[in-house]
């Protein structure tokens, strides 16, 4: 089912075309013209086999989540009173207009150029062809200001970044010298805890407070072991061999496929929307079968265990978006 919408940051006159899939009847039936609102857009988050939980932090940075940057502390001066920005996760597609270029989409959805062409595999400056699609992810990480002594290395290590995604994103080589009081973006960089606070501990899960099906989800693959509990956006690493089998969790709708490329560390994957409203995400894979549009029943395959992208290993990292992640 195809779902058009303005992006709430446009102007009056841009038209923005979104590709959402919602249910069986839906896709089977009905065009529907609705509002999506793209500050609800979530980045893919995926992480290796590591600790994933690391607090935010204050100083000198500031969080960059769902698309705002927040306050470098909270109310009581403490890394603890800093609230992730609200978000169901979900992904969209955009279909470029005559034109669009990388900076006005950019504009159009309230996220940076680089945030576009990080999550599209696109070089600075590419020229944006009408009918394009082009996924649309805000980013989620550390914005830093260069200091004197700074380096790339270690503004990586420092919060626990990976230095490929760093220099992509922010259009850099392992070479170029940073200027003090440049900013540069950690994607998915993670904070060392500076403080305590009566309030406990800030360590999130994003999605874990979200509802509950009840046997809505299978296994997507058989057998294997999980190699790490919840991370990053209500992800669970499962390990298994290259070329094992990896199941539909639900029936849906293939929303996002990829076939090539880094995808800010997912590899090869695939996004599903189904009936309920949720979306699942299978990375890593060595290779996946689906395509755009296509319906898919429960326990039919749609690709196979790899280790693309961001990964220590073979393994299926697996994401339930709007609703609690069942394994």
């Amino acid at each position: 089912m195809a779902l058009f919408s303005f992006p709430a940051t446009a102007d009056a006159s841009v038209i923005s075309f979104f590709s959402n899939i919602f249910s069986d009847e839906d896709i089977k039936q009905e065009v529907l013209l609705a509002e999506t609102n793209s500050q609800n857009i979530s980045l893919l988050q995926a992480v290796p086999n590591s600790d994933p939980n690391a607090a935010k932090g204050g100083g000198d940075i500031t969080i960059v989540e769902d698309e705002a940057l927040l306050s470098e502390t909270g109310p009581s001066g403490t890394a603890a009173d800093i609230e992730e920005g609200s978000s169901d996760g979900m992904i969209s597609t955009y279909i470029a207009q005559k034109g669009d270029s990388i900076s006005s989409i950019a504009k159009m959805f309230n996220v940076s150029a680089g945030t576009i062409e990080w999550a599209n595999d696109l070089k600075s400056g590419s020229y944006i062809k009408e009918g394009q699609t082009l996924i649309i992810l805000p980013i989620s990480g550390v914005k830093y200001t260069v200091k004197s002594g700074d380096s790339i290395k270690k503004i990586v290590a420092k919060y626990k970044g990976d230095l490929e995604e760093v220099l992509q994103y922010n259009n850099l080589n392992a070479d170029s010298s940073l200027a003090v009081g440049d900013t540069i973006i950690i994607p998915n960089g993670r904070i060392e805890p500076t403080a305590a606070s009566p309030k406990g501990s800030n360590k999130k899960i994003r999605g874990a407070n979200s509802p509950s099906y009840a046997g809505y989800y299978i296994r997507p693959i058989e057998g294997g072991r999980k190699s790490q509990g919840l991370h990053g956006y209500n992800g669970v690493d499962l390990a298994a061999p290259t070329g094992t089998p990896i199941y539909a969790s639900a029936s849906g709708m293939i929303l996002i496929t990829k076939n090539y490329g880094w995808n800010g560390g997912y590899g090869q994957y695939v996004v599903m929307e189904h009936p309920n409203k949720t979306q699942t995400v299978y990375g890593h894979m060595s290779k996946n079968i689906s395509y755009q549009g296509q319906y898919v029943a429960q326990g039919d395959i749609i690709g196979y265990v790899g280790s693309t992208g961001r990964s220590t290993g073979p393994h299926l990292h697996f994401e339930v978006r709007g609703a609690k992640n069942p394994f």
